[in-house]
């Protein structure tokens, strides 16, 4: 998206809009591409991907596993009552 078209989803300034843009770019979380006048912005799907598996991932399961647990034992109640 070009960085006129982010700004329009927000509700402050350019510059702020810049600035966030700059330090993103900075951590390697967002490229950037320059044709002419135009800054088009696109993900790095690297780095989030990265920090999916080393932060997300490893705690996913037990809550998930929870989850169906708690189905499981909804379903049975569900069964039993009269």
């Amino acid at each position: 998206m070009t960085t006129g078209k982010l700004c329009e989803h927000f509700e402050t300034s350019r510059f702020a809009i810049m600035k966030h843009l700059k330090v993103l770019q900075q951590a390697g979380l967002v490229m950037v591409e320059r044709s002419g006048r135009e800054r088009f912005n696109h993900l790095n799907p690297v780095p989030i991907q990265s920090i999916y598996r080393r932060w997300i991932r490893p705690f996913e399961q037990l809550p998930a596993d929870r989850m169906i647990r708690l189905k499981q034992l909804a379903e049975q109640a569900k069964e039993k009552a009269p």
